[in-house]
């Protein structure tokens, strides 16, 4: 009898799946009500372009996206950084 595998990887997970079928373990699966996977909240932001060329300014010192430059003041803003 198969088992279905305890693997956290996605990689590891899709190569699984490649390899065998769902209704093979019917009896193993279980509904859920809830989402699984939450996807993030993009909220668009308009930015002068003097206001944009500062942002990535700061993001190119960084060494990171100017997104996340972004994000990072939002988490600091609201505590959670």
């Amino acid at each position: 009898m198969r088992k279905l595998p305890q693997i956290d990887s996605i990689q590891e997970l899709a190569s699984f799946w490649d390899t065998h079928d769902l209704t093979d373990f019917e009896d193993e699966l279980e509904e859920v009500s809830a989402p699984v996977f939450e996807r993030d909240t993009v909220i668009p932001l308009h930015l002068q372009s003097r206001e944009a060329e500062a942002v990535r300014q700061i993001a190119k010192e960084k060494g990171i996206a100017e997104g996340e430059v972004i994000r990072e003041w939002v988490l600091e803003k609201i505590g959670e950084n």
